[in-house]
């Protein structure tokens, strides 16, 4: 594992980082119906927590001699709160799977302290994807 290809896996991340921030604060906004309430907090207080992990992810890049990228991946269209539930859960699965990945090229680079960070992160991701999966376990259709 050379730094050139970690700094360009690292920027995927933060890519989806980014795109995870405002598939989160749009959904917040969008979200209709009498789970509204629940679920423009649930969605917010993400949207917090996927703003930390990509501040970490853009200093992590800086520090590795690389440039964070300004760009997110694409972000998820959805008009029910199911379909926003299940774009999320994509987007999470998806994610852990990145950080896994990322977590083995970091342990190769030799960069303990990012493997430690992208273990918690996967916890973190972790904690996401259970908590939409119990939220779509009997969600209406």
């Amino acid at each position: 594992m050379d730094r050139e290809k970690l700094i360009q896996g690292l920027n995927e991340d933060l890519a989806h980082e980014y795109e995870a921030v405002i598939t989160y604060t749009t959904f917040a906004a969008r979200v209709k119906g009498p789970f509204r309430p629940a679920l423009r907090d649930f969605f917010l207080e993400e949207a917090k927590e996927e703003l930390g992990h990509a501040q970490f992810l853009a200093d992590k890049i800086v520090a590795l001699g690389g440039v964070p990228t300004t760009r997110p991946a694409a972000v998820p269209e959805a008009e029910t709160p199911r379909a926003m539930l299940e774009a999320i859960l994509k987007a999470e699965s998806e994610t852990l799977s990145r950080y896994a990945r990322r977590m083995k090229e970091a342990e190769e680079f030799g960069d303990l302290g990012l493997a430690a960070k992208l273990h918690a992160m996967i916890e973190d991701e972790t904690h996401h994807k259970e908590e939409v999966e119990k939220l779509l376990e009997s969600f209406p259709g």
